[in-house]
Order: structure tokens, then sequence, then C-alpha cells
């Protein structure tokens, strides 16, 4: 993905609404990987909207920081539903 963090929120504002999955260091060796949608865009954070059937809660946030170092992974969808990747 882009460089800095105001390129990453950029990006991220262009792909609000937008199916993705997401996979996230969970610490201990643990990664977590969920499906959602990219449902808003801060200054300092972004939320993703989780699948129902797949998650015990709704919604999750991270900052553009986690992207930025690596600890969060985004993959969004285009329209076909194929994976266009975006780390």
């Amino acid at each position: 993905m882009a460089k800095t963090l105001s390129d990453i929120k950029k990006a991220l504002d262009s792909n609000i609404g937008k199916r993705l999955t997401l996979k996230a260091n969970g610490g201990r060796r643990k990664t977590i990987e969920r499906c959602g949608i990219l449902a808003e865009t801060y200054p300092s954070v972004f939320v993703i909207e989780l699948d129902q059937t797949e998650n015990a809660f709704e919604r999750v946030s991270y900052s553009y920081a986690d992207v930025l170092t690596e600890t969060v992974q985004l993959t969004f969808f285009d329209d076909d539903h194929m994976a266009m990747g975006r780390q």
C-alpha cells in the first residue's frame, strides 16, 4: 500500500463501502483473518463492519499506523469478487 499515513487514509477513503479481507497480528504468533466491509474512515482510525455469520462482534477499528507497520494487511475485492491485493 502507500508509504505515508496520509496516503493510506486517501487510499482507504476511495474504498469505503467495498468488501475486504483483513489479516491482523493477534499476538503470540496468532494471525486473525476476518472478512467485512470498510465502513468509515476518521482522522486517526478506520472502521470495518464484520460479517455477522463469522464473527462474534460487529465492528473493529484499526489505525493507519497499523497498516503502515504491516500489523494489519487489507485485501480489497473488486466488483467481480476477485481479490485485489492492498498491503
